[in-house]
Parts: C-alpha cells; sequence; structure tokens
C-alpha cells in the first residue's frame, strides 16, 4: 500500500486525518467521525513498508531513539500533511492530518468579529486554545495572514512543525521549523527577541520556559500569538499559573493581567445539513476589568459572568451562548449544541423561554 494514494483518497474524501495502525483498515476522520475503508486490516509489515515510504534518515534516528516524531510532508496537487509516528502495542501507528494548500480567509470561518479585532491588536497576548483538531491551528494561520495582510509589520512564526506557508504582504514573514530550522522552542525563544519581530508566532505553548518568553515579549511591546491544549478561559488562566510553582503566581498574575489581551477557546459542532463543521467558541477580550480579576485569586470565578455581561461592549461570549446562536439561526441542531455544552439544561431553558416568547408575539399579532 502507498502513502501517496491513501493522503489522496484521504483529500478525495474531504477528511481532516488520516489513522494508520497494525491489526485495522486505514481509517479516515470526516466532519468528526472515524470512518474506516473497506480495505483488508494493515500488518507489521506493511505499517513498516509505510514507515520507510515517510522517513528520512534523521527522522529515523530520532524514530529509532525516542519511539515518536512529528514531521511535515509536502505532496504536488494536494497540499500539505502533518503526521505523527508512534509506538503502540510494539508495533508502528501513524496519524497524519491535511492541511490546505491556501490559507483560508478568517471571514471564512465563522468566527466572531472580535477575533479579527484581536489579530489586529498591535501588543500583547492573544491564545487560542480547545482539544486537538477543534481548528486552533486553522485559526492562527488565518490571523497571522490578516496581519500580513493588513500591517507593514515583521512577524516570527516557531512550529513543530510547519504547517501552513504563508507570504509576505505588506508585512514580512519568517517561519521557523523545531528540529529542522532550529533544535527546539526553547533554542529559537532564547533568541527571537534580537531577530526584531513584531508578531511573535508560537505554534504551541507546552512549558513554563515558553510561556516566559512568550509573557515577556508581550510584556516589551509585542503582539504575542499561540495555543494551548485547554477547554476554556478559566482552565487556560488556571494552565499558565499551573506551569510554575505557587510562590512564583503573583508575578505571573501581574504578566498576565498586564498583557493579556484575549483568549480564543473552540469547540467544532456538526452543522445541521452535515456538510462541515462550525466553530462554538468562548471569547475573553482583556480589560480593566479582567486585569483586576486576574489579579486577585478571589475574583478569578467571576470572570464566568463577564464573559456574558461583557458582550455588548467588548464582544465577549461563553461556549453555551454560542451554542444558543447557532441553534437559534438554525446552523446546528438542538442535540449537537447539547453534547458540546457546558451547561446543557441551561441552553434547553433558554430556548424554551425564547420560543415561548416569540410564540406568544405571533399569537397577539394573529
Amino acid at each position: 500500500m502507498e502513502l501517496a494514494s491513501l493522503l489522496q483518497e484521504m483529500v478525495e474524501r474531504g477528511a481532516s486525518d488520516l489513522h494508520l495502525k497494525a491489526g485495522r483498515p486505514p481509517a479516515f476522520r470526516v466532519q468528526g467521525d472515524i470512518v474506516f475503508m473497506e480495505e483488508a486490516d494493515l500488518d507489521v509489515s506493511g505499517m513498516q513498508v509505510l514507515l520507510k515510504q515517510v522517513l528520512d534518515d534523521k527522522q529515523a534516528q530520532q524514530f529509532e531513539a525516542d519511539h515518536e516524531v512529528d514531521l511535515a510532508l509536502s505532496m504536488p496537487g494536494l497540499g500539505r500533511f502533518r503526521g505523527n509516528i508512534f509506538m503502540q502495542r510494539s508495533s508502528t501507528a501513524m496519524v497524519f492530518r491535511h492541511i490546505p494548500t491556501e490559507v483560508p480567509e478568517m471571514e471564512s470561518l465563522n468566527l466572531p468579529e472580535v477575533t479579527e479585532k484581536l489579530a489586529l491588536a498591535s501588543r500583547g497576548m492573544v491564545l487560542v486554545t480547545g482539544m486537538t483538531g477543534s481548528g486552533k491551528t486553522t485559526t492562527l494561520a488565518a490571523m497571522v495572514k490578516r496581519i500580513l495582510a493588513t500591517r507593514p509589520a515583521r512577524v516570527m512564526t516557531v512550529e513543530d512543525p510547519v504547517e501552513f506557508l504563508h507570504q509576505d504582504g505588506q508585512g514580512l514573514i519568517t517561519q521557523r521549523e523545531v528540529g529542522s530550522d532550529t533544535k527546539s522552542f526553547a533554542t529559537a525563544l532564547r533568541y527571537v527577541l534580537r531577530q526584531d519581530p513584531d508578531v511573535l508566532v508560537i505554534g504551541e505553548i507546552r512549558d513554563s520556559e515558553t510561556m516566559r518568553v512568550a509573557l515577556t515579549a508581550a510584556d516589551t511591546g509585542h503582539l504575542v500569538l499561540s495555543s494551548l491544549h485547554t477547554t476554556d478561559a478559566i482552565q487556560t488562566i488556571n494552565r499558565v499559573l499551573s506551569l510554575y510553582p505557587p510562590d512564583q503566581h503573583t508575578e505571573i498574575r501581574y504578566l498576565l493581567a498586564h498583557n493579556l489581551r484575549g483568549i480564543i477557546s473552540m469547540r467544532l459542532v456538526r452543522a445541521a445539513d452535515g456538510s462541515a463543521r462550525l466553530p462554538a467558541t468562548e471569547i475573553l477580550v482583556g480589560c480593566s476589568t479582567v486585569r483586576d480579576y486576574l489579579l486577585d485569586p478571589a475574583k478569578l470565578g467571576a470572570v464566568r459572568d463577564f464573559l456574558v455581561e461583557g458582550r455588548a461592549v467588548y464582544g465577549t461570549r461563553t461556549f453555551d451562548m454560542s451554542l444558543l446562536e447557532l441553534c437559534q439561526s438554525g446552523k446546528v441542531e438542538l442535540e449537537e449544541a447539547l453534547r458540546h455544552a457546558t451547561h446543557p439544561d441551561e441552553i434547553r431553558l433558554k430556548l424554551m423561554g425564547i420560543e415561548g416568547a416569540e410564540g406568544l408575539l405571533q399569537a397577539f399579532k394573529e
């Protein structure tokens, strides 16, 4: 079996991911669901053949040493793919994600208008968060594309691996890949502020050292965009703090309070017509009120109230507000919204109240 043909099948099916492991046929993730090919099960020897098709000598050595390796593939006519090779039950397994050739425009992603405002901020830190496959990378890429199109700025990215390929516009971009262009995130970020960036894009913040550089860069007047594997705004704040020992929390709270421009948390939900997945978003925007909440540990819970109350002025929202809006517009079925909701019962009650009020109004009109 040829990997190229599997990747082509992946693109033709409109799948986001390709999963390969011994003992099962190749599988695709299509609109969030796993779908198996009608092929014979892959075996251990077949996986070894596929392994040789994808790894170069350096990557093979890393895989031999670590039993896992990240990589990026470029296939003419198909696009780019992010891959991860790993071991499971003493045999090789692989996952590939399709990265479209064209970087999407922000308008095509069905994101709230405040997302663009955050992308065009002059300084501070913006974090895009969510589970794997929630659209973080695509959203960051669209934000970078908008910056390059509208600002004469110097944009630098550090990624593992480089996924979307950007073109210079009004701005100038440099993209560095961990493993090929730099040894590690830590190494790249140690020198990044000497390389004259206006905007720093960190593919993912994984440790305290990376977060420290991000906060320092934001504090010295740069715009920093990055991602975290967290589910919502409050968990994101707690995750940042958890990277550090308690005796450093006061300092980190100060840096976060004065430099956080926004948190965009994402969950992808199936559209009502089944043709696509749409983003439900929770959005926190930094302001003086949020700054006070971040500085005082006892007030962190009030962030949830601010997400609701700040919608009209700041464009904030909770996941449940976003899902309710998608339901009301008919873009998402109720059961799908409830499946992804933080508080499903609240959505049910609000929909009942809204529908009842509309029914009563219609009755008066008639």
